[in-house]
């Protein structure tokens, strides 16, 4: 069953624009289950499900689209497969992933997400992001808390990196800083309990708003990857910030957060490491 806006308790009755947001992502969700369903079918053909996974991302984005021009006519679009659409409000910018995880999606792996983030002038000022295979949803809106389905969440408390699961991005070949990751990650894995890995930035994000998970680091990402998420994190009271420590995180596409403590600890291994 898709996650309805009048499941949550206060939060999504008060808040139109989460409904708008929610709504667009449960009719995107409809088509991407099915799709998602099909794909371990195409597992066994000569041709593999890679065309047909592509076809779903684009499908995707363009109920998106649809939905939330529908619903806020004047605002401008920023999507990760058709690209950027100004609108007449200047100030207001949707911006979306149809299908963060398309690698996990096209293994017929459960873990990917929609992601859909609202930019007011430079701030992001709402985030939604909705597993649809697993029915989990995030929200968060500037100054009202963060939640999963009906309930509100907080980072963890963890006070210290050897007692921290951490999460991370690992670059693909050709892409990235090989040699630099190579150096971070095994820093940090000298200093954590448990390292992972799980190939969807909203979700890393997101686990983490959740205390699931006590940090996350990744570089190379794009706007649409991290701009949900960093309000969810936020909201949850959270730190985020870009991985020289600085807040253009979706300007220099990195990003590293956590509660302040693993934070700031996080940050220091990376720094040292990328020095060495």
């Amino acid at each position: 069953m898709p996650f309805h806006p009048s499941c949550v308790t206060g939060l999504m009755l008060r808040s139109a624009l989460l409904n708008v947001m929610i709504q667009a992502a449960n009719k995107a969700a409809r088509a991407l289950k099915r799709d998602f369903g099909e794909v371990e079918k195409l597992q066994v053909s000569l041709k593999g499900p890679a065309n047909f996974v592509s076809a779903a991302d684009r499908r995707a984005e363009e109920t998106l689209r649809q939905e939330l021009t529908k619903a806020r006519p004047g605002y401008g679009f920023l999507g990760e497969e058709g690209g950027s659409h100004e609108g007449t409000d200047k100030s207001h910018t949707w911006i979306v992933d149809p299908l963060d995880g398309t690698t996990n999606f096209l293994h017929g792996i459960p873990q990917f997400a929609i992601s859909i983030a609202l930019k007011r002038e430079a701030d992001i000022i709402a985030g939604v992001i909705y597993n649809p295979i697993l029915d989990e949803l995030f929200t968060a809106e500037r100054g009202k808390g963060a939640f999963f389905n009906e309930r509100r969440i907080r980072v963890a408390t963890r006070k210290r990196l050897a007692d921290s699961v951490i999460t991370c991005g690992l670059p693909h070949m050709g892409r990235g800083d090989l040699a630099l990751f190579r150096q971070e990650i095994a820093a940090v894995q000298e200093k954590v309990a448990g390292l992972r890995r799980f190939g969807a930035a909203s979700l890393d994000l997101a686990w983490v708003a959740a205390g699931r998970l006590d940090a996350y680091w990744e570089r190379d990402l794009s706007p649409w990857d991290m701009a949900a998420g960093m309000v969810i994190v936020r909201e949850a009271g959270g730190f985020v910030t870009d991985i020289d420590g600085g807040d253009d995180v979706l300007g220099k596409g990195s990003v590293i957060c956590g509660n302040d403590v693993i934070h700031s600890e996080l940050l220091s291994v990376l720094r040292k490491a990328a020095k060495t």
